[in-house]
């Protein structure tokens, strides 16, 4: 084991910055990069120049990790921009629509829908999509706006975010900061997240039987956003609200053969998220193309603008963060450091081994709860480098399966962060904000659920390690 010098605890003096800043609900960017900057500057012998390079060099290797997962958001979200701007995206999901007959069934055809549209859109403009088109309907069979956000807002922000199977942007933070395989990663947040679903799901349905039962009457003043209609749809936009769906569906069939059939190639990681971003590209353009062959040059770049700065604005504070806890693994520190540097998140994990009582239960429970800390932020996404990188210095020298560990420390901070447990998130705020419910309402709610459903992850997790 290498033997602990005044940079790992510098390291550890800035985590914990980090964490108390986080339990206080602050942004924790600038501790970050003073983070990097400081350890570059002790790191190069005390230069000031190798203090700045740190600190651009973190970004650049965190932000080269990201920007696949950066880049398939946003051609999405483009994609899904060209189809709104002709109603395809309404048609698209207008067949759930004739399902939703009662209250009961309203619940459960949002969940469903939510987290299909989250799991290929994101959760956010799958939310103004969703929200905006079946609340109303549901409404009208007798769902009351709140329990149509909480199947919404834990379908979406929860389960699907949490586990991220199509786009893949938690799990490769995770992959990344633990150095795990990450088509294993994201097979465990998959199960661990439709656990923690499955569980709060059954948990609202017990707690909230007569609210999802009994026929909701509106005496007017509900503040449910309305889809704003497009008037005179084109002709294609049928075509493609039936193609869309379609195509990834296909796609998604091909990842799962993939997997499941030896004699047929395996698609996953970077080749499943470049099929993926891909087949949104051509889409963007066949829609652009058939829209309006005068302008779609103009406006495909538009719509790419549009993808582009909704997924920076979701990394752009990741990154700095991710940055500062890659300098936690020794295999990507050296890169923002320099050649010989050490894995200070590791170096300390293997030195809390013999003080810590360290042990599946308490492994797993602590980093469920590291995980939820972080979340407080309201990201989410910010406190998985960190709980990554704990769970492979903690879990890995005692040889317990890391990528269960990051899974978990994954799925339990976005959960909390991701909108279901901080009323403060902008997926609590987008969810309340479509359904005129309230934030905080909506989280006291889901309180409950999802911790339930995190302690039977958090069992599940500690059983399998």
């Amino acid at each position: 084991m290498a033997s602990l010098t005044y940079l790992h605890y510098i390291y550890l003096i800035v985590i914990i910055v980090v964490i108390a800043l986080m339990i206080m609900k602050h942004d924790v960017v600038v501790p970050c990069i003073v983070g990097l900057f400081v350890l570059g500057f002790c790191y190069s012998g005390f230069s000031v120049i190798g203090g700045a390079q740190a600190v651009f060099n973190g970004m650049m290797a965190a932000g080269g990790d990201l920007f696949d997962i950066m880049l398939i958001i946003a051609l999405m979200v483009a994609m899904l921009k060209a189809m709104e701007a002709i109603g395809a995206d309404k048609m698209m999901i207008a067949p759930a629509t004739k399902l939703v007959k009662s209250p009961t069934m309203a619940f459960f055809v949002i969940a469903i829908v939510m987290y299909i549209c989250a799991s290929f859109f994101w959760p956010t403009p799958a939310t103004a999509l969703v929200g905006t088109i079946l609340i109303p309907i549901a409404m009208k069979a007798g769902l009351a706006p709140m329990m149509a956000c909480i199947a919404m807002n834990l379908a979406g922000h929860g389960m699907a975010l949490s586990g991220d199977l199509v786009l893949q942007g938690a799990p490769a933070l995770s992959a990344g900061a633990s150095n795990a395989d990450l088509p294993t990663i994201v097979a465990n947040g998959g199960i661990l997240a439709t656990i923690t679903g499955v569980v709060a799901f059954a948990v609202a349905i017990i707690m909230y039987r007569k609210d999802i039962t009994t026929r909701y009457v509106s005496d007017g003043s509900d503040n449910v956003q309305q889809a704003a209609e497009v008037k005179n749809p084109p002709p294609c936009a049928k075509v493609f609200a039936v193609l869309v769906p379609i195509v990834f569906f296909v796609i998604v069939l091909r990842i799962i053969a993939g997997a499941a059939i030896p004699s047929m190639s395996k698609i996953f990681g970077g080749d499943a998220t470049a099929l993926l971003g891909g087949a949104a590209s051509m889409l963007l353009v066949l829609i652009c193309l058939a829209t309006d062959p005068k302008t779609f040059l103009e406006k495909i770049g538009e719509y790419l603008r549009t993808g582009m700065l909704f997924s920076i604005k979701i990394f752009a504070v990741v990154i700095p963060i991710a940055a500062f806890f890659f300098l936690g693994n020794p295999e990507t520190c050296p890169n923002i450091l320099g050649e010989g540097a050490p894995g200070f998140l590791f170096d300390l994990g293997n030195a809390m081994q013999d003080i810590l009582p360290l042990n599946p239960i308490t492994l797993a429970i602590g980093i469920a709860i590291i995980g939820g800390i972080t979340g407080l932020d309201g990201s989410g996404f910010s406190g998985v480098p960190l709980v990554a990188g704990l769970a492979a210095a903690l879990g890995g020298p005692l040889g317990y399966n890391v990528a269960m560990l990051a899974a978990l420390g994954q799925v339990a901070a976005i959960w909390v962060g991701g909108g279901c447990l901080s009323a403060w998130a902008f997926g609590a705020v987008a969810s309340a904000g479509v359904a005129g419910v309230s934030p905080a309402e909506l989280v006291r709610k889901n309180f409950i659920p999802v911790m339930a459903g995190l302690i039977v992850a958090s069992i599940f997790t500690a059983v399998m390690l």
